[in-house]
């Protein structure tokens, strides 16, 4: 099942995004939507990996925006009013190579 298994990964990438930004932030969708699709730029540290991008490696704990001190600032962004929907963005980006990895494994 690799076609779901990219179906999910992506559609949680770009879909996902829009979805929650129409259910969070009604008053604001658009600029929401943006900022959520916009957090999936801290995939641009795969630029710093070893190899840019390997079908089957897991993006958690092997890049440096995808650490577990990227995490820990995270969870701090997360309780600032005004960087909240960066954070809700960047959960979302974690949530799908999380889910990712884990598919890997199965």
């Amino acid at each position: 099942m690799p076609g779901l298994r990219h179906i999910v990964h992506y559609g949680l990438h770009s879909l996902a995004p829009l979805v929650l930004a129409w259910i969070l932030w009604p008053a604001g969708r658009w600029r929401a939507a943006l900022v959520l699709l916009a957090a999936n730029l801290i995939d641009l540290d795969h630029f710093f990996s070893d190899s840019v991008f390997v079908l089957n490696r897991c993006s958690i704990g092997s890049h440096p925006l995808h650490s577990d001190l990227a995490i820990l600032i995270l969870i701090g962004l997360s309780f600032w009013p005004r960087a909240r929907q960066v954070a809700c963005g960047i959960w979302l980006h974690l949530l799908a190579d999380s889910i990712d990895c884990i598919w890997m494994i199965l």
